[in-house]
């Protein structure tokens, strides 16, 4: 509205960006599923009596069940405060028919349009139908949409600082494939939205990509999500950036590593080996973002010998920026809507950390046990773990690695002569102390710590838990032990 004033029910009228409402399933562990999404238009109550609606939904479940219903939501709605004047149901119903034909129309020419740019794609070089050239990709309702809009530049808020912390926000949300029913051993297909993958925590790596690449575009920066393999042959999404100064940079959203691309020339005569990429892409298939789409054209497709000049056509073949525009923009039915802002987490670290220790500690106790060994807790010796837990994280976030000379110096002076000393650090991005447990006895240094026998054993474990937005969370425990070395 403008001032204290309400907007009228006309104007609310042309404001067609639905309400995205997302059904989501917590376990005893803390486990979640994605049970629906659904995409509620809300304006019919701009034509009810009194401002005042309601509505029995029917709430289709996801990906491979997206035909199967889940329940029925009865959802009430009520404008506050009320209108001075509703409109009549023939006004909203001839909207929503208007919209609906001018939408289905721009989704057709887009069509027609992407299926040209296929067949002229393929007319540079017929290999190039075995390239991963995304164009569209299913929601997890099944809608096939265009890649591009499943990105959006997204401000964090005051909730990270940087791009670093976006990215290693983004690796700490849970990997998880969509679930495939039955054999072939083939991908299946579900990219979610943006608020479907933050609110389920998480997803697979075309999930972490869309989300990293709207979170650095926030930032300002020029970021692509790139399309293309890994070691094998495996499909896989990654993050880019162009730098002003020419510098491509690869982000790797399931870890938040970072690897400079250097394209070496194949023409060029090996004077010396050449080192072998850091990075663990093989190919790439096509580039884009919320506005461009690009196909790679160059002779071969491997990412060692690509080079990222986007403004030539002879190497990037671009898709019309008004074509994308026309399905992707902002308000389009088409393009998935608009993504609230990131919330705060919820999660009290310094509370989750002592009740995860807690309970490792019992686990540790009861494990020895069985075993037939006392088990003897060292508090000093926990206490000191800290900094090292809080110097991984650090590294994890900016690549600067600080703290661990003094880590080094409290560990020598806590370990008397004759004694040994042994830690083991391990990283989760869940908090479920029994299956973070279970996980460390299958490390033998960590089995070894846990299980150490010798004389004067003393034990120590500290976990550090590092809330991000929302639910994510990146989670460092170590456990230590020091004892008295008899040979």
């Amino acid at each position: 509205g403008d001032g204290s004033k309400m907007v009228d029910a006309t104007t609310m009228l042309s404001i067609c960006d639905p309400v995205h409402m997302v059904l989501i399933k917590t376990d005893t562990f803390g486990e979640t599923t994605l049970v629906a999404s659904y995409f509620l238009e809300w304006r019919s109550v701009l034509a009810a009596e009194n401002g005042v609606t309601n509505i029995a939904v029917e709430l289709l479940g996801v990906g491979t069940e997206s035909k199967v219903s889940v329940g029925v939501l009865n959802i009430r709605l009520e404008m506050y405060p009320q209108l001075s004047k509703t409109l009549s149901p023939e006004i909203t119903n001839t909207q929503f028919a208007l919209e609906h034909q001018k939408i289905a129309e721009k989704e057709r020419l887009f069509l027609v349009y992407a299926k040209q740019w296929w067949r002229e794609y393929l007319q540079i070089r017929p290999t190039h139908n075995v390239r991963l050239v995304k164009i569209f990709a299913q929601d997890e309702n099944g809608v096939n949409r265009p890649v591009c809009s499943y990105i959006r530049p997204l401000r964090a808020g005051r909730l990270l600082d940087t791009p670093r912390q976006a990215a290693r926000f983004v690796s700490v949300m849970g990997y998880e494939r969509a679930p495939v029913i039955g054999g072939g051993g083939g991908k299946q297909e579900q990219w979610c939205t943006l608020l479907a993958f933050v609110c389920r925590n998480k997803g697979d790596c075309e999930d972490h990509a869309n989300l990293l690449c709207s979170l650095l575009l926030g930032y300002g920066l020029e970021a692509f999500v790139c399309v293309g393999t890994k070691a094998k042959g495996v499909p896989h999404t990654w993050v880019m950036t162009c730098g002003t100064d020419g510098t491509i940079t690869f982000w790797e959203s399931l870890t938040g590593h970072r690897y400079i691309h250097r394209p070496i020339n194949p023409d060029d005569p090996p004077l010396v080996e050449q080192p072998k990429p850091l990075y663990p892409y093989r190919t790439i298939g096509c580039i884009f973002n919320h506005q461009k789409f690009f196909g790679n054209c160059q002779p071969s497709d491997a990412v060692e010998v690509c080079v990222f000049d986007l403004r030539d056509e002879s190497k990037w073949k671009p898709m019309s920026g008004e074509a994308i525009k026309s399905v992707c923009s902002p308000g389009t039915t088409s393009s998935v809507p608009l993504f609230p802002p990131l919330c705060a987490s919820t999660i009290d670290a310094a509370v989750t950390s002592n009740e995860i220790e807690l309970q490792l500690r019992i686990l540790v106790s009861e494990h020895r046990k069985d075993l037939g060994l006392s088990t003897v807790w060292d508090d000093q010796l926990s206490y000191l773990l800290s900094p090292a837990l809080a110097a991984y994280e650090l590294e994890r976030t900016t690549s600067v690695s600080a703290g661990n000379e003094e880590f080094q110096d409290a560990v020598r002076r806590a370990v008397p002569d004759g004694h040994t000393f042994k830690g083991f650090p391990i990283h989760f991005v869940y908090r479920n102390a029994r299956r973070s447990f279970a996980t460390c006895l299958r490390s033998p240094f960590c089995e070894e710590i846990i299980c150490c026998r010798g004389d004067q054993v003393r034990l120590a474990v500290r976990v550090r838990v590092f809330p991000y937005p929302e639910s994510a969370c990146a989670v460092w425990i170590m456990f230590a032990c020091k004892y008295r070395s008899v040979l």
